[in-house]
């Protein structure tokens, strides 16, 4: 993984189900299966270091997705280093996809996508992805280890 600024898609997976306080934001009920949290990262460190952040177990609890991840486990996470933020295109991407649930309003207080977290009952495929957002962009996968 490059230390670059880019876009992301951290592929979790859910093995039972649970219900968790999202800060603030509300309760949400999870179930088994794969959840895709879409973001970006343009900051010091890039995509690296805020997969890792997600990646990390503990942290202080900043964004939706740190609440989450005390329920789920990353599996891999999908990524570009295109200098132009892609992250609402791919939410809408991912919103399109006929096997993929909306969480509306997770993980998206600060832009005007109706979600940055989607459900899906299996898991997702790359190849079918890069396929939607027009396949002209170097994607990258990074597996989660175990």
């Amino acid at each position: 993984m490059k230390p670059k600024a880019g876009t992301y898609a951290l592929i979790l997976r859910s093995y039972s189900s649970a219900e968790i306080q999202i800060g603030r934001w509300g309760r949400l009920a999870i179930y088994p299966g794969y959840y895709i949290y879409v973001g970006s990262a343009f900051g010091p460190g890039g995509v690296q270091a805020r997969v890792s952040r997600h990646f990390r177990d503990s942290k202080i609890k900043h964004w939706h997705i740190d609440y989450l991840r005390e329920l789920v486990s990353p599996v891999c996470t999908w990524y570009c280093c295109e200098p132009v933020n892609l992250e609402h295109r791919w939410a809408q991407v991912f919103a399109e996809m006929s096997d993929t649930s909306s969480v509306k309003g997770f993980g998206c207080s600060d832009c005007r996508c109706y979600a940055h977290l989607f459900a899906t009952p299996t898991r997702p495929d790359l190849a079918r992805f890069s396929d939607a957002v027009g396949g002209t962009m170097e994607l990258w996968s990074y597996q989660a280890a175990g």
